[in-house]
């Protein structure tokens, strides 16, 4: 499919934008996709062009947090492999479910995250060392689950992951955001390959939105880098309090 400069143009503006700001709040294809569907891009083709442009924003925003020292590796691990097995299987679910239903599952997600983000409200700031096994199993089927949903969708997947990280992994919301952009890498990289397969990219619009995302992502997270857990943690709760009221209305119209 072909796009006019003009389009194109307000394509790049918005995708770089979102792309630096989703660092932190993730949700990008919340406003991305919906976007592309405006101009005029098949649904399918929207959702997975725009995840191999999230493969390129996701390594742009790694690159910045590996001199943090944030990332273990025994812990990303299983949550890679994971969400490997859980992305590959959404992706395949794709078309499967409709519009109204995934509306519905990000609306009760957000609203869950932002409640749970008001009652936990050291929960971020301060690492949490010894997480129980209990817990630890509950994050990984949570992992799993929300890579399912990852490779089908995407809008609000790392959102909905870095709070689970933070509420039920002990992790602040520096290394939190790190993880789940990490993560994030393998999820959109496995999705991208599957939609690939499917012949679904579109890689004329794709390139380009690659490289506006990767760069959008880099200055991003260069910028999260230098702020603390708590501006981190009031810039993701504002995001998300947000998004669960434009989530309930999108599904209520």
């Amino acid at each position: 499919m072909s796009l006019s400069i003009s389009t194109l143009s307000i394509l790049i503006i918005l995708f770089f934008v979102t792309s630096a700001i989703g660092v932190v709040t993730g949700s990008n294809s919340l406003v991305t996709v919906p976007i592309m569907f405006q101009f005029g891009i098949e649904p399918k083709v929207a959702v997975a062009t725009n995840m191999f442009g999230l493969t390129f924003m996701s390594i742009g925003a790694t690159i910045p947090f590996f001199k943090q020292k944030v990332f273990d590796r025994k812990t990303l691990t299983p949550l890679v492999i994971l969400t490997l097995i859980g992305s590959a299987l959404g992706a395949v679910l794709v078309g499967l479910i409709t519009n109204q239903s995934i509306k519905l599952i990000v609306s009760i997600s957000m609203i869950a995250v932002a409640l749970f983000t008001l009652y936990r409200r050291n929960a971020g700031l301060e690492k949490v060392e010894n997480v129980s096994s209990n817990a630890t199993l509950f994050v990984f089927a949570l992992t799993f689950l929300l890579g399912i949903y990852g490779g089908l969708f995407r809008g609000g997947y790392v959102t909905m992951l870095t709070a689970v990280y933070v509420a039920f992994f002990g992790m602040t919301f520096t290394e939190a955001v790190a993880n789940t952009k990490l993560i994030n890498v393998f999820s959109s990289l496995i999705a991208s390959a599957v939609f690939a397969w499917q012949g679904l990219i579109d890689y004329k619009i794709g390139l380009i939105l690659a490289v506006t995302m990767f760069i959008g992502a880099y200055i991003g997270a260069h910028t999260v880098t230098k702020l603390n857990d708590l501006w981190l943690k009031r810039i993701f709760l504002t995001t998300v309090l947000i998004l669960a009221i434009k989530t309930i209305y999108d599904f209520a119209k």
